[in-house]
């Protein structure tokens, strides 16, 4: 599912415009963009959470050539899903 479909899916179930479901939908991902910006963490419960984690610097392997490469740290998004989520699926 894209975007688009998205919203449209939004629009459908919830009785708001495509225009209005397309705000609410860019209002969540800013919301939930800022906040991990931030340091916090993002929980919908039942759905699932959203954290910002920290990937310590490691070796790695320059496919392309062989040589070994030197990997820097970075901060990294980790999603968990909820029970519900995991257990619609299942």
């Amino acid at each position: 599912m894209n975007k688009k479909q998205l919203i449209t899916a939004v629009a459908e179930k919830s009785g708001l415009s495509l225009k209005d479901a397309g705000k609410a939908l860019d209002a969540l991902v800013d919301s939930v963009s800022e906040a991990l910006k931030g340091g916090e963490s993002v929980q919908l419960v039942g759905f699932g959470t959203w954290q910002v984690k920290d990937k310590a610097a490691r070796d790695g392997v320059n496919p392309a050539t062989g040589k070994k490469i030197k990997i820097a740290a970075k901060k990294v998004v980790k999603f968990k899903a909820g029970s519900a989520l995991e257990d619609l699926i299942q």
